[in-house]
């Protein structure tokens, strides 16, 4: 079978050269080439015969060794990412983007544990979960569950036994992803997709282990908007679309609005300017010339809408040009959310950032 592959940049050889290890260059090439193994293994080889990977790399062995390991399966088709694998890539994710806050002064105090002794415990109380401080464990529940559960005065402490005071810090919260999937996020040789995945597969590791109180959805928007599910994300692609922020605006809300939780927000990676809308009729109307008026209208009322349902919307927008800029900073007045424009090699310190810094305001 003949392997063909798209025109190669000078910023893909940059950033090869940079990674680490064979792992990493996987890792990014596999995203690069949503999920697909068998094309990430075949295209490392011809990388290795054009001299750009080191030809002591033993390929063959590497993916031997991903088998092994369980982080790839066998199929009719070939190899492919198995449920390990898969976790595997979002916590290479999380790294990855981590160390990159680090190297820049923003990694430490990234996550907000410092003890707790700042935290106003209140009387409701829960399980313990992974990050709970110590000083807020009801010891004296905490016993009581143990004997229960033992039938026994010993002392037979286990985590499932203890209890913690619910405070102010972690009072949950529901957030929706939207990632920008039209044709732009590839446009002009320039990979924004890959940086975007990257960083919502950050963003999902950040959630499961350190906020697992927390529910995190994944919006995806191009002609129209789709949901998918965590362990999508590798797989995600751009395609022939247009822009239809509106629609995954409205989805979003739709999703967050059936949830429980007390917090909602919405963060939305794009690197366009809306070009597509929803009619009511449910018809699509586009216009991808300028800033259609009625297009952004639209646009903008459901930026309103979510103002009024509490839902703040933080937009990350990886341009720099200051007509598009324009539209988010209006979308950003009208809805009484934040805004942040940055390049694709910024967005993960960005958004981690940002999110984990509002988990620090106390709410209401």
């Amino acid at each position: 079978m003949r392997f063909v592959y798209s025109r190669w940049d000078d910023d893909l050889y940059t950033r090869l050269k940079n990674l680490s290890d064979l792992m990493a260059i996987f890792n990014y090439l596999l995203m690069r080439l949503n999920g697909d193994v068998q094309k990430t293994l075949k295209l490392m080889e011809r990388l290795q015969q054009q001299g750009i990977l080191d030809a002591g790399y033993d390929l063959e062995e590497f993916a031997n060794s991903l088998e092994k390991a369980r982080l790839v399966r066998r199929s009719k088709s070939g190899l492919k990412l198995s449920a390990k694998g898969e976790r595997q890539l979002r916590r290479d994710a999380f790294e990855a983007v981590f160390q990159k806050m680090k190297a820049s002064g923003k990694g430490q105090h990234a996550l907000p544990y410092e003890g707790g002794t700042s935290d106003e415990l209140l009387p409701e109380k829960r399980g313990f979960a992974f990050g709970d401080s110590m000083q807020a464990v009801d010891f004296q529940s905490s016993m009581f569950n143990s004997i229960t559960r033992t039938g026994g005065l010993g002392l037979n402490l286990e985590e499932r036994d203890l209890e913690v005071y619910e405070s102010e810090r972690h009072t949950s919260c529901a957030t929706v992803l939207m990632i920008d999937v039209s044709h732009s996020m590839i446009l002009y040789g320039e990979d924004r997709i890959t940086p975007a995945k990257q960083v919502a597969m950050a963003f999902t590791e950040l959630i499961l282990t350190r906020y697992p109180r927390d529910d995190l959805s994944i919006v995806l928007f191009g002609d129209t908007a789709r949901q998918v599910s965590i362990k999508d994300l590798p797989y995600v692609g751009v395609g022939p679309y247009h822009t239809n922020t509106q629609a995954g605006l409205r989805m979003a809300r739709r999703i967050l609005l059936a949830k429980k939780h007390v917090n909602k927000q919405i963060f939305m990676i794009t690197d366009g300017k809306p070009s597509m809308i929803t009619r009511a009729n449910g018809q699509l109307y586009k216009n991808p010339i300028g800033l259609d008026p009625m297009i952004v209208n639209r646009t903008l009322d459901e930026a309103v809408i979510c103002r009024k349902k509490k839902i703040p919307i933080t937009t990350f927008m990886v341009t720099d040009d200051a007509y598009l800029q324009s539209f988010v900073k209006r979308l950003t007045e009208l809805n009484h959310g934040r805004a942040y424009f940055s390049s694709a090699e910024n967005l993960g310190s960005f958004i981690i950032w940002d999110f984990v810094a509002n988990r620090r305001r106390k709410t209401g």
